[in-house]
C-alpha cells in the first residue's frame, strides 16, 4: 500500500485530530473567515466541550534548559487529551514562523502531534497543517 493511500487510522492520534478538525469545520462554517483569533478560539473550546474531549486551554509551557525551568509565558492554545497541541490563527496566510512555533511547542512539551488551524481562509481545508514530531 502506498503511504498516500493509508487510511487515517494509521496516523498518530487520528481519532483525536479528526474530532478536533470536525469541531473546527463546524466553527468555520458558522463564523466564516474575517474575525480576530479570539472568537475562533472561544468557539472551538465550546465545541470541544460539547464533544466531551478533555482539554486545557492557554496552557503554560515552560522552557527546560540544562536542569532549570524558565517560565517565559509561552502558552499553547489547546492541549487536547494530553496528546495533541492545537494552535489557532486568524491570519492572511500561514507563515513558516507559525509552523516553527508549533514545532517548538511540540518539542518543549514532548508531544508528537500538532494542528495549526488558520480560520481566516475561504475553505478551512486550506488553513490546516498537521505536524508530527518524530522522537
Amino acid at each position: 500500500m502506498n503511504t498516500n493511500d493509508r487510511p487515517d487510522t494509521h496516523l498518530v492520534h487520528a481519532k483525536v485530530t479528526n474530532t478536533i478538525l470536525g469541531a473546527a469545520f463546524k466553527v468555520h462554517s458558522r463564523l466564516g473567515p474575517g474575525l480576530l483569533e479570539r472568537p475562533y478560539h472561544i468557539c472551538l473550546g465550546h465545541e470541544l466541550q460539547q464533544l466531551k474531549l478533555p482539554f486545557e486551554t492557554e496552557k503554560l509551557l515552560p522552557l527546560e534548559y540544562e536542569g532549570i525551568t524558565i517560565n517565559l509565558g509561552y502558552r499553547v492554545d489547546f492541549l487536547v487529551e494530553d496528546s495533541v497541541i492545537v494552535e489557532v490563527k486568524a491570519v492572511h496566510s500561514l507563515l513558516p514562523l507559525h509552523e516553527a512555533q508549533l514545532m517548538s511547542y511540540l518539542k518543549l512539551s514532548k508531544k508528537r502531534v500538532g494542528l495549526l488551524i488558520n480560520f481566516n481562509v475561504a475553505h478551512l481545508r486550506d488553513g490546516i497543517r498537521r505536524r508530527i514530531m518524530g522522537y
